[in-house]
């Protein structure tokens, strides 16, 4: 194959995967809310064979890096409060908080990403300790369900119960798509 006939076939494969994958729908999403109650971007959830695809996409952020959770159950109406009624991470194992720690990790606990300097963040993150149905670690879309908290500082991976993530800044409710 030449040159010539190898760059153009391989930017249409490049250009196929990518649009195959903008293409899947998510199986569940959740809406974040700031603490005034607005919304500033979603979560996207993917079951995979091994564990759960999340894609955060969310704007209106204070800058720097922040921890992110999944937490036990699916409420976020308590957005001038804090998002407490949220509750802590999931964990029915009841391990410790962190990714890093050698009791751990929590079945809600995830990478920390970076919002950039105009307030915009996109990431994906996948966890192996939870999946949507519980067919792979915890079941998210449970009794009570769950939702996603964004924390205003980075998690330490290490600190009880939340890694020094301090206030919670954003919340969405996960929810299954039809």
């Amino acid at each position: 194959m030449t040159r010539q006939t190898w760059i153009p076939t391989l930017i249409f494969a490049l250009a196929s995967s990518v649009h195959a994958w903008a293409e899947r729908p998510a199986d569940a999403v959740a809406s974040l809310i700031n603490n005034g109650g607005e919304e500033i971007g979603k979560v996207e959830l993917f079951a995979a064979p091994a564990g759960t695809l999340l894609r955060l996409d969310v704007r209106d952020l204070p800058p720097g890096p922040k921890a992110i959770h999944i937490h036990a159950r699916g409420t976020c109406d308590d957005h001038d409060h804090g998002f407490t009624d949220s509750g802590g991470h999931i964990n029915p194992e009841g391990k410790e908080h962190g990714l890093l720690n050698p009791e751990g990790p929590g079945a809600g606990d995830l990478p920390n990403f970076r919002v950039g300097e105009f307030g915009h963040a996109w990431a994906e993150f996948f966890t192996g300790l939870a999946s949507l149905d519980g067919s792979v670690g915890a079941r998210i879309l449970d009794e009570d369900g769950a939702a996603i908290v964004i924390h205003e500082n980075p998690d330490d991976h290490m600190s009880q119960p939340i890694g020094g993530a301090g206030a919670r800044i954003a919340c969405g409710v996960i929810e299954a798509k039809d």
